[in-house]
């Protein structure tokens, strides 16, 4: 990792100089969409900053036959992304929070995790099913999801349906929803769905009850080197305190139970006032095994913040402007509740389900 910043200027028109961003994103609608927001927010805050954005491909997006279980790479959809960072060709990258693996390589942090939008999961049903719910759907109708975590906790709750691996980006999914009869319906993030514009297309939001939902579901998050400080300086403004919160807590869950998406791990987190709730499972890959608890811990905002960026990076996130007794109880109310799931026995269910997984 080289350790000094290089900056590139543009020439305006007017003879005035720009410093020039580069961000790094995939080459999806979505993930385009995303990026798009995010720069919308830095150029409202920074108006004299040039930003150019870079699309890419990652592994995720090329290999679209297997389930991403299947693939056993923590960083489907990031790798390339960092790889283009640490070369110097982009100074930033934009990412679904939940696509972050709780480690980042050595030399980045995450600078910013804004605003959270719905983290539920949505229910989209084929044309043909228009009105109905998961509960009224006819019995053994065919569901299609492409994460462990959903068809875990749904195949419990809605033993009479099946459920069945689909593949691909937001658009592929629901054209092979309404173009073939496959699937009587799909299980999507209702974020991606709401940040595409199609929100008509949500049947039902599945509540905590029936299936919570995947670590950072629903936040954006900035990668950006740890020691640009400039630029992480630039980003941190983006962070939303509570976000930050709920998804270092759920973040530091994750990384103590050593999960990721060959297993099935879920979560729902809440700030109520000054208290900050953390409810976390495991599950067996047919849903029949489940370990889940809830805690809580008082995030008091002491305004309090790190003076030193090593000081404060917690699962991976750098948030030098949040209270950093806070970010600790966050941390540490994730560990607290892993730990407390670890001696019940979800290291004998995680690791029963990674083998299942990997026998498929």
């Amino acid at each position: 990792m080289q350790g000094h910043l290089i900056f590139s200027f543009l020439q305006e028109g007017n003879g005035k100089v720009s410093r020039v961003i580069r961000m790094g994103t995939r080459k999806s609608q979505l993930a385009r969409i995303q990026t798009d927001s995010v720069a919308g927010r830095l150029r409202e805050l920074y108006p004299d900053v040039h930003l150019e954005i870079v699309a890419m491909s990652t592994i995720g997006d090329k290999i679209l036959d297997t389930a991403l279980s299947k693939i056993g790479e923590k960083s489907l959809f990031t790798k390339e992304l960092e790889n283009a960072l640490e070369r110097n060709e982009v100074d930033i990258v934009v990412h679904s929070l939940k696509d972050l693996p709780t480690s980042l390589p050595p030399g980045f942090t995450i600078g910013a995790i804004l605003q959270r939008e719905n983290p539920h999961d949505a229910v989209v049903l084929h044309p043909k099913n228009a009105g109905l719910t998961l509960d009224s759907l006819p019995e053994r109708s065919v569901i299609g999801t492409s994460s462990l975590r959903r068809a875990a906790q749904l195949k419990k709750r809605f033993p009479q349906l099946e459920f069945e691996n689909i593949r691909g980006n937001l658009n592929t999914r629901l054209k092979k929803l309404d173009e073939k009869d496959d699937y009587a319906a799909i299980i999507l993030a209702a974020a991606g769905l709401k940040r595409m514009g199609w929100e008509s297309r949500i049947s039902q939001i599945l509540g905590p009850e029936d299936c919570m939902y995947a670590v950072g579901q629903g936040a954006l998050a900035v990668e950006v080197r740890a020691q640009d400080k400039d630029i992480l300086e630039m980003v941190s403004v983006l962070h939303h305190p509570d976000t930050v919160l709920q998804c270092i807590s759920e973040r530091a869950f994750l990384r103590q139970l050593e999960g990721g998406c060959s297993v099935p791990v879920a979560v729902h987190t809440e700030v109520k006032g000054s208290m900050l709730y953390l409810t976390g499972a495991v599950y067996s890959l047919d849903g029949a095994d489940c370990l889940k608890d809830t805690m809580q811990t008082v995030v008091e905002i002491d305004n309090k913040v790190s003076e030193s960026a090593q000081e404060c990076v917690h699962v991976g996130v750098t948030a030098n402007s949040v209270s950093s007794s806070a970010l600790e109880a966050a941390e540490k109310l994730g560990m607290d509740l892993a730990n407390a799931l670890l001696n019940k026995g979800a290291k004998d269910i995680l690791t029963t389900a990674r083998k299942l997984n990997d026998a498929r």
